[in-house]
């Protein structure tokens, strides 16, 4: 069938006579339907691209999806997609005659995402001076031109959205891993040039990547040759050393109360975001800066003009600073690494609040890891540690963490905080990712942590990359979360209402017996819904029960246990229909096969239930008791048994 073209040669003939005064309606996006299927149509003016292609969270950024075709000879490209509907995300990949592709915004767009939206996100955090090692050059450190391809394949590959990269601002020591910097304005010469740098970027951005760049207002080393006593004077720090000294660190800290310090400081954040093109900040050891005893012995801090602990020239250094990046940068991240209740991180400055655009969940990731350590006999004891971040979960926009910070210093790589023997340590950590790509958040994972790296990270050394070729393992947790960040990307019920309680709805929380946690991750529509279970207990069902939002089919969409991930192979691989019977204090509920440390995941669209009367819902939810006080004893009567590896 000949494609048919939805400009037409009176559009091209007016369009090229500077004529068509509605181009608007055939350029841009628009609501189409095409043998029966809705969809929308596509069309963008680049007549001097060799090739043109339409990505989006419909393809998964892939850019040789859906290519574009040329229409006559106008230099307009156009194409109809089906089952893409308003609000979707999307950017014209555009190919120059040199074959270099960048995504390019529509013009002709209608709405614009704001900074950045409820778009998935999902970043790799990198060290890039031990990601992988090159050690033909002076301290084996690869050079960004090298590092901006493979890194990007990689991410590519792996379905990162960004890179969250340590250590570039220059630094004297490498032990200090970039976070006593001496050269603000200075990428590190340990990876090449300013202009390399620059090439790594927009190498990345390229490929659809974004580059997030830790940045270190908080503190600076006390080096001689650096901004230390600069003119002989404390001219960048504070005098009193209760002030003006880190003493956990043995650095020194700025003065923002002094004009001069803060505009360096803007400055240096404007500069990295407007002269690199760097997408966002995330802005270290901010707990520092709000707490005057941060740190600091009862007697060695001094209290604020009203005798708090709060530190009013950083506060308003921060509502200064986010305010201007906002202002004339209104697509930068700032990201901010606060590890207490302070209010209002991400609120606005003008309401009181700091102004960030995201905050690192800390508080989920202690909880997190703790519960995730112990062994699965005590874990009902814990419960709360995974359940208590859902309370709080909106109070800010939040990353959700597994940092460098984790995985050094004793702490363990992630999979040896795992319980058990290896292969419930693969099991454990794979129903331990899975809860963090369900969970309401960003996401952030560190390096190598995608692959079950064994050993500690070290700055010195390359990831163990031999892993993959040794061990089969560590191939199916690469390729697990692989596919987490796929699945993650392509169902908008984890990331469509990330910011709103209506994007979340609980089946169980409170199933602390069995080790269970059951929610629902729900879309603006009330369509293509997400069931998700977690069973984090070495017990295998054959029929496990769960209550259900509202009658309808419910298909298994992805499962931790497949073979492919290094599972049993106990997935539920036929659709299933809701019963009306009552379980979980819900009027409806499911049956399916749940494996040890398993992850079940079901796509289903809301329907509002049947009414039913009061009488016949409280006897529902009393035979619903009494089948969980029966399965609990099922349960204890020995299940155990059933581990199967």
């Amino acid at each position: 069938m000949t494609y048919e073209h939805r400009v037409s040669e009176l559009d091209t003939y007016l369009f090229a006579k500077g004529t068509h005064y509605q181009i608007y309606e055939k350029l841009g996006a628009h609501p189409a339907e095409e043998e029966e299927r809705q969809g929308t149509y596509f069309a963008v003016w680049a007549p001097n691209a060799a090739a043109v292609s339409v990505v989006g969270d419909f393809n998964g950024w892939d850019q040789e999806a859906h290519f574009m075709a040329p229409v006559q000879q106008s230099g307009i490209w156009d194409i109809f997609v089906p089952d893409v509907h308003v609000g979707a995300l999307y950017k014209f990949a555009v190919k120059d005659k040199n074959g270099r592709v960048v995504l390019k915004a529509d013009p002709y767009g209608n709405e614009s995402q704001l900074r950045p939206d409820n778009a998935p996100m999902a970043i790799y955090e990198v060290h890039p001076g031990s990601w992988k090692r090159d050690e033909s050059r002076p301290g084996g450190f690869y050079d960004y031109r090298r590092l901006a391809h493979e890194l990007a394949e990689y991410v590519t590959s792996m379905g990162y959205t960004h890179v969250e990269l340590i250590g570039i601002s220059e630094h004297p020591f490498d032990g200090s891993w970039g976070y006593q910097v001496s050269g603000y304005y200075a990428p590190t010469s340990r990876h090449g040039h300013p202009m390399d740098f620059m090439y790594f970027v927009d190498y990345m951005h390229q490929k659809g990547i974004g580059v997030i760049l830790d940045w270190v207002p908080a503190h600076f080393p006390k080096d001689e040759f650096g901004l230390g006593r600069f003119d002989g004077t404390a001219l960048y720090e504070h005098e009193d050393p209760r002030r003006g000294e880190r003493p956990d660190w043995g650095t020194y800290c700025f003065n923002y109360n002094r004009t001069e310090v803060s505009n360096f400081l803007v400055a240096n954040a404007l500069f990295w975001i407007e002269k690199f093109h760097i997408d966002g900040l995330r802005v270290d050891a901010v707990a520092s800066m709000l707490y005057l005893d941060f740190g600091r012995s009862d007697g060695n801090w001094i209290p604020n003009r009203d005798g708090g602990n709060e530190d009013y020239e950083a506060i308003e250094f921060l509502k200064h600073l986010n305010s201007i990046v906002a202002r004339r940068d209104p697509g930068a991240m700032m990201i901010a690494e606060e590890s207490t209740a302070w209010p209002k991180v991400t609120g606005a400055p003008e309401d009181n609040g700091l102004g960030f655009t995201y905050k690192w969940n800390m508080g989920w990731m202690h909880d997190f890891l703790e519960y995730n350590k112990c062994d699965p006999i005590f874990r009902k004891y814990h419960q709360s540690q995974i359940t208590f971040s859902f309370m709080y979960a909106y109070s800010e926009k939040y990353v959700l963490v597994l940092s460098h910070d984790e995985v050094v210093h004793l702490k363990k790589s992630m999979i040896y905080k795992m319980p058990g023997t290896m292969p419930e340590k693969f099991g454990n950590l794979r129903a331990a990712y899975g809860l963090m790509i369900m969970h309401p958040g960003k996401k952030l994972l560190f390096m190598g942590q995608e692959f079950a790296q064994l050993e500690e990270w070290s700055e010195a050394r390359s990831l163990d990359w031999y892993l993959l070729d040794r061990y089969p393992e560590h191939r199916q947790m690469q390729h697990y979360y692989q596919a987490l960040l796929q699945f993650y990307k392509a169902h908008r019920a984890l990331y469509e209402l990330d910011d709103s309680p209506e994007g979340f709805e609980w089946i169980n929380g409170s199933d602390s017996e069995h080790n269970m946690l059951t929610f629902c991750r729900m879309t603006k529509d009330r369509k293509d819904c997400l069931l998700c279970h977690f069973n984090f207990s070495p017990v295998v069902y054959d029929n496990w029960r769960s209550g259900v939002l509202c009658p309808g089919t419910y298909t298994e969409v992805f499962n931790s246990n497949a073979e492919e991930f290094g599972g049993t192979g106990v997935v539920n691989d036929k659709p299933i229909q809701a019963e009306a019977v009552g379980w979980d204090f819900k009027e409806y509920s499911i049956g399916y096969k749940l494996a040890a440390y398993g992850v079940c995941i079901f796509k289903f669209d809301y329907v509002e239930p049947p009414k039913v009367k009061k009488e016949e819902a409280a006897k529902k939810h009393s035979d619903a008791m009494k089948r969980v006080t029966q399965k609990d004893k099922f349960h204890l009567a020995g299940h155990y048994k059933k581990i199967t590896y």
